[in-house]
């Protein structure tokens, strides 16, 4: 086995991370020195200790999904008797309701619809700007806009313009997976990485920002993972738009995939797996704690594992609890466990910048919430 800590103290002392290096931190079992190293990266990164959440929901307009991805338990094939597309009336409810909550925006995405132009797409931003022009749309993912591309025969950085001015305030960064072809060609067929990379590319150049992610667990190997990375970061050194990673497990319970695959990642894997990321991706500024997959307890443990922030307090998800993952939360819960982990909770925006409302001087001297988790007793 590798002795990590010469890599450990390469890292701290500012040297970039190779894949090599990467591939043997993800190989070992130091969980603890790796995760120490990865929290003293991120002090130093965000030296105030303050750790942030964000106020959104999620809203799926349709679950009519024209691919087959054998891990999403969502999609609906087209013509099934289930299928559904929301109405603006029903997403401006779902906003209305986020916004009296403190809510900033709202990331929507939806299933690769076949009948779905880039018109549909302009016509709903220029709905909703013109209704919350201050709501931040951080909406659709790449394998959306490459739905469009193909639909509409236009190219990624012209969609992406045309979106843009209608309202899209930022793309989420799902869909990516493994950003290796050898691991998606067996488990989806909605676009590539390299596809993938040219949409968040041309994203990037039109000026908007987006967020990175991984989702791990389905039937990839270390050097897949590593990949990954590599592509991320040679990415953000090229364009500096992402202004998150986040990387989550597989949740397997209700997909075809989890039928098949009956190693899942364990908390070690998930922990270890943000840590090194933190390490690695050294140009990348916020880590995100994907509590909404690995629990509560979890998820405040990551505070402690690189990651600087708890993303949202999920007032609505359906794609990820579709497949299994059922934990909830609400801001002052979220407070509470950042502060129990050490840091000063912060809302934030969708571009981390930071939100202040009063209402929050309530949550100041919060008692000791009740923590429930409603996910099975494994580890997810």
């Amino acid at each position: 086995m590798t002795d990590i800590q010469p890599i450990l103290d390469r890292t701290l002392a500012g040297e970039r991370m190779t894949t090599d290096e990467c591939t043997a931190l993800l190989e070992s079992y130091e969980i603890a020195r790796i995760g120490a190293v990865a929290d003293e990266i991120r002090k130093r990164k965000h030296p105030e200790d303050v750790v942030t959440y964000i106020i959104d929901r999620n809203i799926n307009y349709t679950n009519v999904c024209n691919v087959v991805c054998t891990f999403c338990a969502f999609y609906r094939r087209p013509g099934a008797p289930d299928t559904y597309v929301r109405t603006i009336d029903e997403i401006c409810q779902k906003i209305d309701e986020t916004i009296a909550l403190g809510g900033t925006g709202v990331l929507m995405q939806g299933g690769l619809h076949p009948d779905f132009g880039i018109e549909w797409y302009e016509d709903l931003l220029r709905t909703l700007r013109a209704k919350y022009p201050n709501f931040q749309l951080h909406c659709f993912s790449p394998p959306e806009i490459h739905n469009i591309h193909l639909i509409s025969g236009l190219d990624y950085e012209t969609i992406m313009t045309r979106l843009k001015e209608a309202g899209l305030y930022s793309l989420p960064g799902g869909g990516a997976e493994i950003l290796d072809d050898e691991v998606r060609q067996r488990v989806a067929t909605k676009c590539t990485s390299e596809e993938w990379l040219a949409v968040m590319r041309a994203v990037h150049r039109v000026g908007l920002r987006s967020t990175a992610t991984m989702m791990f667990g389905i039937g990839d190997k270390v050097v897949h993972r590593v990949r990954h990375l590599q592509r991320i970061r040679d990415l953000q050194d090229e364009t500096g738009g992402f202004t998150a990673f986040i990387p989550w497990t597989f949740q397997r319970e209700n997909t075809a995939l989890g039928r098949r695959i009956k190693e899942e990642p364990t908390g070690i894997d998930y922990l270890k797996m943000l840590s090194v990321s933190r390490l690695f991706l050294d140009n990348i500024e916020n880590f995100q704690s994907s509590w909404l997959t690995q629990g509560l307890k979890l998820g405040q443990v990551a505070l402690r594992f690189g990651a600087n922030d708890m993303g949202s307090i999920m007032i609505e998800e359906n794609v990820v609890s579709a497949a299994g993952a059922h934990n909830r939360a609400e801001e002052k819960m979220l407070r509470f466990l950042i502060r129990e982990a050490g840091f000063l909770p912060q809302q934030r925006d969708i571009l981390y910048r930071r939100v202040h409302r009063e209402e929050l001087s309530a949550f100041a001297k919060v008692e000791d919430p009740t923590l429930t988790e409603s996910s099975p007793a494994t580890i997810n």
